[in-house]
């Protein structure tokens, strides 16, 4: 009995032995076109032959047979009228490897369109890169800059830029109807020169991205998105944020009457520090001129920045000045003191308070303080919103979303055109909807 089974056990040893293996690149090509089939299968295509070619994998991509091939222009599918030249994409790099899809064009006998080259879906027009490729190289260009995206994956800059386009375009169009309560709208320079573009900001709590990117800052770069979502703003618009300027303005008070316009404390702030440097420098000169001790000298940043942000050095220097009677004293208690216009919890208060210091300011002798006085009066309804709104809403959301916008600005240099820079912004500001195949990070 055990010699029988030494026997039988000896003769499965040969067989096994004597029985064909498969090659290890047929191994390699079954686990790989397993892989594309769970992860990108291809609607009226099938994987064929891959093999290793240095560093790169190629797969062969076959029409599924029984498939007619699409027209290029108008979808319809007709007849096969010949084949081109295998043509090689470029796809997910696997391992560090460079993946290719290899796969020859047919052109289409359409009955309307004439000869066309075929439709693909994972490949668009003359592109030699697969949708999944783009979805790739634009994820990563949300974390590194282009430049770097492209030497890292050895590829060009416009390619990387052509992702990021295409990411772009699909999540616009995808993004379906857009809600909010609150927009800041803002400009950024994007070159020299004063070219500036419109950005338009939802701030809504807890969701602030941004909505709309416009070329310069006239009155139609904001009163075309007011038309657009023309009836979100109607029907669901609460509060507005701007600075000063008065295209904005117009166009808010024309396409968005019934919306809260609040002008922010950041930019009234912003130019009260603007009117005490005017008297600084100004001061400065004509002691220089009449020989006068040069004490304000390196006083600046004393003078503009808050209390708690001055060093101890900037402290004691203004501390100092304040013994003198300097018109830049004068003009910087001014500004200290209109501070409180922002702690009042009543708008009737906060505009008493407004016109006593308006007053004060226009008898200072001060132009700048006069001047800043002048244009506080004229926004001053505008102001007194900022006490409607009970501070729910600030610019300060925007200042911290135009910083974004910059460092993403730097991120894509190398063309420098307007077309580059709003698809920059909104791949990267625009929390755009994203494609099943966009590189996940974990």
């Amino acid at each position: 009995m055990l010699k029988m089974c030494i026997s039988k056990a000896n003769r499965l040893l040969v067989l096994v032995a004597n029985y064909p293996m498969p090659p290890a690149d047929a191994t390699i090509e079954m686990q790989l076109k397993t892989i594309l089939n769970h992860r990108y299968r291809l609607k009226g295509f099938v994987y064929g032959k891959a093999r290793i070619v240095g560093e790169q994998i190629e797969v062969e991509v076959r029409p599924r047979q029984g498939s007619k091939p699409r027209c290029g222009r108008c979808g319809r599918a007709g007849g096969t009228y010949d084949t081109r030249k295998p043509r090689r994409f470029d796809f997910v790099p696997i391992l560090g490897m460079q993946v290719l899809f290899v796969y020859a064009m047919r052109r289409v006998n359409c009955p309307v369109c004439g000869v066309v080259t075929e439709r693909i879906d994972w490949a668009r027009g003359k592109e030699r890169m697969t949708d999944a490729y783009k979805w790739f190289l634009s994820s990563w260009a949300r974390r590194l800059p282009w430049v770097e995206v492209a030497r890292v994956f050895g590829t060009s800059w416009n390619r990387v830029y052509r992702s990021v386009r295409h990411a772009v375009a699909w999540g616009i169009a995808n993004q379906g109807p857009q809600r909010f309560e609150a927009i800041g709208v803002d400009e950024i320079a994007s070159r020299r020169g004063h070219r500036y573009l419109t950005v338009i900001y939802q701030i809504d709590e807890g969701c602030r991205r941004l909505l709309w990117v416009a070329r310069g800052r006239r009155e139609d770069s904001l009163r075309e998105f007011l038309e657009l979502h023309e009836s979100t703003v109607r029907d669901h618009l609460r509060f507005i944020c701007t600075d000063m300027w008065r295209p904005y303005l117009n166009a808010i008070a024309e396409k968005a009457g019934d919306a809260v316009h609040v002008l922010d404390r950041f930019h009234i702030v912003q130019r009260m520090n603007k009117a005490v440097d005017k008297v600084r420098a100004a001061e400065t000169r004509r002691m220089r001129e009449d020989g006068y001790e040069p004490i304000l000298k390196h006083s600046r940043w004393c003078l503009l920045k808050r209390k708690q942000n001055r060093t101890k050095r900037q402290t004691e220097k203004l501390a100092d000045l304040l013994q003198y009677n300097l018109k830049t004293m004068r003009a910087y208690l001014m500004k200290e003191d209109f501070d409180q216009f922002w702690s009042y919890s009543r708008a009737g208060w906060a505009a008493r308070f407004l016109d006593q210091w308006c007053t004060r300011a226009m008898r200072s002798k001060l132009d700048p303080m006069k001047d800043m006085a002048k244009t506080l009066r004229n926004h001053r309804e505008l102001l007194l919103n900022w006490f409607k709104a009970h501070g729910e809403i600030s610019n300060g959301a925007v200042e911290g979303l135009n910083n974004k916008a910059k460092v993403a600005l730097r991120k894509s240099y190398g063309f420098k055109s307007d077309e580059v820079y709003e698809t920059v912004l909104y791949h990267e500001l625009g929390k755009l909807p994203e494609h099943e195949l966009a590189h996940r990070f974990c």
